[in-house]
C-alpha cells in the first residue's frame, strides 16, 4: 500500500487516520509527562 494514495475517495480518510494518530501519541505523551513528573 503506497504511502500517497493517488485515490481520492480515500485521502480524507487517510488524513482523518494520521490526525487520530497524532492525537493519540500527543494524548500518550501528556499521560506519561503527568505520571513522571514529581
Amino acid at each position: 500500500m503506497p504511502v500517497l494514495d493517488p485515490d481520492p475517495q480515500h485521502g480524507q480518510k487517510k488524513m482523518l487516520i494520521v490526525f487520530g494518530f497524532f492525537l493519540v501519541i500527543f494524548v500518550i505523551i501528556g499521560v506519561i509527562a503527568t505520571i513522571a513528573s514529581p
